[in-house]
This record gives structure tokens, C-alpha cells and sequence, in this order.
């Protein structure tokens, strides 16, 4: 684990956030053609306390309010839309972590800026043991995996009875093997390779069942009765990846409105793009759309610290109307950036222009299997015509 000279208080985290977009631009091509976050950014965003967000404060971490997140992760994005990904799931990894059991917290959280990874997908198998699990398998979309010290694994608990469980299991980095397979187009720097489990033995202690869990069960004594760790943590990844969408969006706005200045419309009258009607009805829409994002971002981001702050349960459909905002927020996001990438001509796919890379990444993150539109708006719409979700994953 490398250290840190993070600040131990959170005041001015976002303010160290924002003096880091030099930094984190000047990395960008970088990170594409290493496919993964480089070094430099890496070590400056845990200098800067992001790792800290959710780690719990009698570790030295921040739990810092959702609010806040939600505006670090986006100030991130809009420097880079792979170092914000990066931030968002070594972030919300340390939240998964903070719901363990106490004795395997005090494991990993050696230090309040521990890295940490982990998968969604069950690609691995965990054969019940005398004393815990043999595990073995493959989990893709690793995020971050290159740079953490602990990973939250999700297997099925292959008992040969009924069907299976899924579990997170908390695996030491140096126990598990990493393939070099991603190669993707869109969040190409975020090294969400693949993690592969050989024979690796984990003690009971350390699998979290996922089920429980989503069903608002904690079994952290220390953590179980603060509401900061009772926001569900399915709600709490629409909100992480909303502010995410959002700051792709707002940079991929900042990015095309400086390039406006510089150049004129081939073919056409005008010098400067800038003068064109046509930009402005561009422009103006493109904003629209992603302060419409923004708003929604912003109400399901009130309604879970809210209900976290008075202890309220959610009803069905407030949990699926969040997924179903997660998905419209990112997929406005994701037409602004369409809309701006078009407007910029041709010489906006050369690589060294950062909102061809900007759109590559609103599309990657809204083809995310819990941020898809689609698929969160069929969700909520069940649940509007009076049918079950049909998913635990709420």
C-alpha cells in the first residue's frame, strides 16, 4: 500500500480534486495506450484523500457525504473519464469493504488509504471447505485491479444444493492472478481486467453474502447501526455512476466550447464555428441535456441521504425509480456528448482530441449492465404497471 499525505479531514477534498485536472489531462493519452490509469494519477488521487470517501472514520477515513462524492468522482470525469471510473470503484469498493465482518475490516483497513478493487460479475466458483472456501475461476471488469491490495471477488457459493449464492470475498491482491485482456474502446485507461482465482483458500470470515446484504443486512457490528453504511450499496453505484456520466458530459461541453473558438465549419461561410446558428442550437441542447442529468443526479442523491439521515425504508418503487435515474441521467449524458462529438468535424476523431475519447466513454459507461437505460427504465416501468421488479439487484 503507498502512502499518503492526504489531509485527515475532507473541508477542502474537492478543492484538491479540481488542482489535480493538469495533472490528470496531461495523462489521458497515456492511460489509453497503457490501458490503465497511469502511475503519477494513481498516487495523486490517494495523496488528494479520494480512497478515504468511504472508509470508516475509526480507520482514518472520511465518510464523506454522498453529495460530496457524487462532486469528486465528477471533477474527476471531466478530466478523465478512466481515473474517474478508477476513483468511483476503488471508492465504492471501500464502502463494500466497510460492510464485513468487523475482524475483516481491521484486515484490510491497515490504513485509511488502502486500495481496494472488486467484480459485480460471478465468474468464479467458491466450493464450501472445512474452514471456509477453495476458490477458483474467472471475474472480468476488475477495475483498478493492477493498483489494490485487497479484492472483493464475487463467486457463487457452489454447495451442489439448490441454487447457488453469490458471496464477495475479500482475497488479498498477491493470492490472485491478473489477466492483461482489457481492450476495450471506451474507458480504455481503466485496467477493468480480468481476475483469476487458482485454488486460492479463503477463510469463512471473509465471505459477505450478497443476498442479506441487498436485503439490508450487516454483519459489521461497528458499522450495522450508522446510517452512512444503511444507504443501500446498489443505490449508492447509480449515484456514483450518474456523477460520473455527468462529468464526461460537463468536460466533453468544456472541451467542445473552447474548440468553437479555434476553428470554422469546412465547406461553409463561416471562419469561426463559433458564429454559426447551427452551434448555438447545438451548444444550447447539449447543456440542456446534461443539466437535466445534473437535476436528476442531484434528487436521487437527496432522497438516499435523506432516507439514510432519518432511517426511512424505501418503498419498490422509489429503489427502482433511482435505478431508472441513474439510466436517464446517463443516457442524456451521453446524447449531449453524441451531439457535441458530431458538431466537431472530422478532426475530432485524431486521438490527441479529447472529446472523441469523451463520447467513446459516455458509451461505454451507459452499456453498463446497472447503468444501461434501457433496461433500468423496463425496471422501473414494471414496477409503474404494478409487476415485481423480477431482480434482487434493487
Amino acid at each position: 500500500m503507498a502512502g499518503s499525505s492526504a489531509s485527515r479531514t475532507e473541508t477542502d477534498l474537492l478543492d484538491r480534486v479540481r488542482a489535480l485536472h493538469p495533472l490528470i489531462r496531461s495523462h489521458t493519452a497515456s492511460a489509453e495506450r497503457q490501458r490503465r490509469v497511469t502511475r503519477e494519477v494513481v498516487e495523486a488521487l490517494g495523496d488528494a484523500g479520494i480512497l478515504r470517501m468511504n472508509v470508516p472514520r475509526h480507520y482514518g477515513g472520511y465518510q464523506s457525504s454522498l453529495r460530496t462524492q457524487v462532486d469528486v468522482l465528477s471533477e474527476i470525469s471531466a478530466a478523465c473519464g478512466s481515473a474517474g471510473y478508477l476513483a468511483l470503484s476503488q471508492a465504492g469498493s471501500a464502502f463494500i469493504a466497510a460492510l464485513f465482518p468487523d475482524e475483516v475490516q481491521d484486515e484490510i483497513f491497515t490504513g485509511p488509504d488502502v486500495r481496494i478493487s472488486s467484480t459485480l460479475v460471478p465468474g468464479s466458483k467458491a466450493v464450501p471447505v472445512d474452514g471456509g472456501y477453495t476458490v477458483n475461476g474467472k471475474s472480468p471488469f476488475a477495475s483498478g485491479c493492477q493498483d489494490a491490495d485487497w479484492h472483493l471477488l464475487t463467486a457463487l457459493d457452489d454447495t451442489g444444493e439448490g441454487p447457488p449464492e453469490l458471496l464477495w470475498l475479500a482475497i488479498p491482491m498477491t493470492e490472485l492472478a491478473i489477466l492483461d485482456d482489457w481492450d476495450f474502446s471506451g474507458l480504455t485507461g481503466s485496467g477493468s481486467n480480468t481476475v483469476v482465482a487458482r485454488d486460492v483458500q479463503v477463510p469463512a470470515h471473509r465471505a459477505l453474502r450478497v443476498g442479506p446484504l441487498l436485503e439490508g443486512e450487516c454483519p459489521s457490528q461497528r458499522n450495522s447501526a450508522d446510517p452512512f453504511y444503511r444507504m443501500p450499496v446498489i443505490l449508492m453505484f447509480c449515484a456514483w455512476t450518474a456523477a460520473s456520466a455527468v462529468g464526461l458530459a460537463r468536460g466533453a461541453l468544456a472541451e467542445f466550447g473552447e474548440r468553437i473558438q479555434q476553428r470554422g465549419i469546412t465547406y461553409t461561410f463561416y471562419q469561426h464555428q463559433h458564429e454559426a446558428p447551427v452551434t448555438h442550437l447545438q451548444f444550447a441542447e447539449a447543456e440542456m441535456k446534461v443539466s437535466a442529468a445534473e437535476l436528476l443526479s442531484g434528487d436521487l442523491v437527496q432522497v438516499i441521504e435523506s432516507r439514510a439521515a432519518a432511517g426511512e425504508p424505501y418503498t419498490t418503487a422509489e429503489r427502482a425509480r433511482i435505478r431508472a435515474q441513474c439510466g436517464y441521467a446517463a443516457r442524456l449524458c451521453k446524447e449531449a456528448g453524441d451531439l457535441v462529438g458530431s458538431a466537431s468535424g472530422a478532426s475530432s476523431l485524431h486521438r490527441e482530441v479529447p472529446v472523441q475519447r469523451m463520447v467513446r466513454d459516455l458509451n461505454a459507461l451507459n452499456l453498463h449492465s446497472f447503468v444501461n437505460p434501457a433496461a433500468n427504465l423496463e425496471l422501473y416501468g414494471r414496477v409503474l404497471s404494478g409487476l415485481e421488479p423480477d431482480t434482487p439487484f434493487l
